[in-house]
């Protein structure tokens, strides 16, 4: 919506605040101005100036030579145009040094066909006000004195502000409704536009000229029509051009600009029908017949559907209902009598014509929204009393206005104390009354005093949206100004300071970079899912859920992930390599260390001390093959483990290790024996491992997956070394391969650490490279192969002075290698 900021002065003559001030305003109350523009900018110094003599080029013959005066000096100019006028006729000049922004030329003293021309007589094209014109601008004669600065004598300079209007402020698609916004801010005076009389009467009677046929009074609640006879089509006024083109609408003739000003003005759309061409003398408001066929006024021909509704004529539609006119009875250059329709439609039905003839108009854009079916009157006397004045002609006395059930106006009932309840402030109840008395909605009736004040507010019917209290009190917050309603941190559960988000965005690149995709999960989900989990309980529940699936707040972010997994293993897509982060909802830290059940714990709808620990986390599934270029087909444990442990080891720069987990209540949701939890410097940060087949099964996955999950508040609790320097040993290590044959109770972990505890301080790796299985080794037992690296210490921190091991030092580390193997049941294999 384009708005004019002298068409507010007019309307609110008290309006002193400059452009700049006023868009803030708008914007603060809910009509956010989204951009300026300076209609005429660069036009300060173009003068009104009258012809004096015009003379022929002596060497072009195209070209005329215009003298004229620009206010007590003569200047002669080099003119191209046809429609000069002659002698005492005035004419916009643009003097030398004037820069014309519509062209992005500067005028200098330049010689056409060897005669210095002084400046430059200017069309409306040239200086912006106009996207066609036939010639220079003519201005009406006495307008003003040779010499005037063009803007002084024509309204050419205005400032725009482009609004941005919410679908539920319909009135603010007009003028009158931004000024009236503007004036309950102020606490100014609003004068709405003259009505006006007419100049001329008819003597006839308008049941005679024309019959309104309403048979969809649904559709249609009010139908309005007056007529004026006898009007001459021609050009607007200057001022009404100007006017209309700033506000991106293209003038067309004095009826139809008149129609345009007045959507403008008021927001309400209107049609101007030739009433000669009005078949039968009757407009009839109806459904269109199935597959009727009509011709817009874009010259589109269109097939009609039978809920499209038509304003019609004796013979056939006219007029598609709040769209857009027809060509049949279109305003034409030999129009003498007018029909002036003014309706309200109501807003479904004109959506779904706009949208099944992929048809949009400035009017159908209102009536979509929500026109004001109680100004139709006013709105037709000014239209016809305007059409008298600038068309010369006589008005018709009268108006027809068919009426059927119209909306109702609400009745409100306004207190006080939910007024300052639903704000957070204590708001004077006398100035809440003020303010909507300002926006125009009438009190009826107060009682009572303080907070136990009551008031009965009517509704207005340019306010649609106006239904309840609680719409009066965003009526008050809106103009009184949010920023004047105290911001109150919520309560929340002290926790160490940590960069928020910082860790999260790192994880995320980190997951990225090795293959994962990121997906984005509701924060809400079902007790049924968190219960298949075993997962903690819901704190949180919501009172007014969109489902079951999204009714509590979730204290596990798997649930999304493995809804994620299903909807893609039920569309044929297999491999999944997922992650998520997120806050987790868990019950208070209190409650979960001292074990309380989920009834002992207080609830945030029965207790509103009690909130939520709000923990973020990180989860990741795997499930489905690998590349097949890879060993193993499917996916396994190793898989996230590997994932866990570059994950941790990125971010703390810390080695990590991962341990089995043997509670049986410690990740119950995981396969008993796959579970394992990650650690880093003798800390717990995460789990991971196959889900549980009873998961599996509850939750309809239809496969194996395998999960990592990160807590991030312990995560950051570890300081992340900074990497150091090492230098590239100058002197070859030592390795050696131990293969142990071991049951199956004893852990490839807690034997790699006796054996790097037992291969002493020149033993610098131990790696596990093979496990083997088979008929050659008893049941139960596997064969696990180490390789152990060793060099001298000092070979990292003091290269010159380090040596070369010999096989004697050597072979005393891997005895005791040996031997502390053997004291953990491990048999040496040969």
């Amino acid at each position: 919506m384009r708005v004019s900021y002298r068409w507010l002065q007019e309307l609110l003559p008290a309006l002193q605040a400059p452009p700049a001030e006023v868009a803030d305003l708008l914007t603060n109350v809910g009509l956010e101005v989204e951009g300026i523009e300076v209609f005429g900018a660069g036009l300060e110094s173009i003068l009104v100036a009258e012809v004096k003599r015009i003379e022929p080029h002596p060497e072009r013959e195209k070209l005329r030579l215009v003298t004229v005066d620009r206010g007590g000096e003569e200047q002669r100019v080099v003119c191209g145009a046809g429609n000069v006028p002659g002698p005492g006729g005035l004419v916009a000049l643009a003097p030398l040094g004037t820069t014309l922004p519509a062209v992005g030329m500067t005028l200098t003293p330049r010689k056409i066909g060897g005669i210095l021309s002084e400046g430059m007589i200017c069309s409306e094209v040239e200086m912006g006000l106009a996207e066609a014109s036939e010639g220079i601008l003519i201005l009406p004669t006495g307008i003003a004195k040779p010499g005037t600065p063009l803007a002084d004598a024509l309204p050419v300079q205005d400032t725009i502000f482009e609004v941005g209007v919410t679908p539920n402020r319909p009135d603010a698609l007009s003028h009158v409704g931004v000024a009236r916004d503007l004036a309950a801010l102020l606490a100014i005076e609003l004068c709405l536009p003259p009505v006006g009389e007419p100049q001329r009467t008819a003597d006839a009677e308008l049941s005679r000229l024309v019959a309104i046929d309403n048979r969809d009074r649904e559709r249609c609640p009010r139908y309005g029509a007056r007529a004026v006879l006898d009007v001459k089509i021609g050009p607007s006024p200057l001022w009404m051009q100007y006017r209309l083109f700033s506000l991106g609408i293209r003038p067309i003739s004095n009826v139809v600009d008149v129609t345009n000003l007045l959507l403008l003005e008021w927001g309400q759309p209107m049609h101007a029908f030739d009433l000669d061409r009005v078949r039968g003398g009757r407009i009839v408001v109806r459904r269109a017949a199935a597959g009727e066929p009509f011709t817009t006024l874009d010259g589109v021909e269109r097939k009609l559907d039978a809920d499209d509704l038509v304003i019609g004529d004796a013979e056939g539609p006219t007029a598609l209902a709040g769209v857009m006119g027809g060509a049949v009875s279109e305003i034409h250059d030999g129009t003498e009598r007018v029909l002036l329709e003014c309706a309200y439609f109501t807003p479904r039905g004109v959506r779904r014509t706009s949208r099944r003839q992929g048809l949009s108009s400035d009017s159908s854009f209102r009536f979509e929204r929500g026109t004001d079916w109680g100004d139709v009157p006013v709105v037709l006397d000014r239209a016809a009393n305007l059409l008298g004045e600038l068309c010369g002609g006589a008005v018709v006395p009268g108006a027809i206005i068919d009426d059927g059930e119209l909306p109702p106006i609400p009745t409100i009932t306004l207190r006080s104390s939910r007024l300052d309840a639903l704000l957070g402030v204590a708001v004077p109840f006398d100035e809440a009354l003020a303010i909507l008395a300002r926006l125009g909605l009438e009190v009826t009736s107060t009682r009572g005093e303080g907070t136990a004040a009551v008031a009965t507010v009517r509704g207005a019917s340019w306010r649609p949206d106006i239904a309840g209290e609680h719409d009066l009190i965003e009526e008050v917050a809106r103009i009184r100004g949010l920023d004047a309603i105290p911001t109150v941190l919520p309560p929340i559960v002290p926790q160490k300071p940590r960069i928020s988000g910082k860790l999260e965005r790192t994880l995320t690149d980190l997951a990225s970079q090795l293959g994962l995709s990121e997906a984005l999960t509701y924060a809400f989900v079902s007790p049924a899912e968190l219960a298949a989990l075993n997962a903690p309980p819901a704190v949180v529940s919501l009172l007014n859920p969109l489902t079951e699936e999204r009714s509590v707040m979730r204290t596990s972010l798997l649930p999304g992930l493995l809804e994620s997994l299903r909807r893609a293993r039920r569309r044929g897509e297999r491999a999944v390599r997922l992650f998520t982060t997120g806050t987790l909802f868990l019950p208070p830290l209190t409650a979960r260390t001292t074990g309380a059940s989920q009834a002992a714990r207080p609830q945030l709808d029965s207790d509103l001390g009690v909130i939520p620990e709000q923990r973020p986390a990180f989860a990741a599934i795997l499930a489905g093959p690998r590349p097949a270029y890879l060993e193993r087909p499917e996916t396994d444990v190793y898989d996230a483990k590997g994932l866990a442990l570059e994950l941790v080891e990125r971010v703390t720069q810390q080695p990590a290790e991962v341990r089995l987990l043997t509670a049986p209540d410690a990740a119950s949701h995981l396969h008993p024996r796959g579970k394992a939890e990650v650690v880093v410097a003798g800390r717990p940060v995460g789990v991971l491992g196959p889900l549980h087949p009873e998961v599996v099964d509850a939750l309809d996955l239809d496969g194996a997956a395998f999960v990592v999950e990160l807590d991030l508040v312990a995560l950051e609790q570890i300081e992340a070394r900074t990497p150091k320097y090492r230098p590239i040993p100058r002197l070859p290590a030592v390795t050696r391969d131990v293969s142990l044959e071991v049951g199956e109770q004893l852990l490839a972990g807690d034997l790699a650490a006796a054996i790097r505890a037992a291969a002493g301080e020149l033993c610098e790796s131990v790696e596990l490279i093979d496990r083997f299985t088979g008929k050659s080794l008893p049941d139960g037992t596997s064969s696990l192969t180490y390789r152990l690296t060793y060099r001298d210490p000092k070979a990292a921190t003091d290269p010159d002075h380090a040596r070369t091991l010999t096989d004697k030092e050597v072979d005393k580390c891997q005895t005791s290698v040996n031997a502390a193997a053997e004291k953990l049941g491990a048999k040496l294999r040969a």
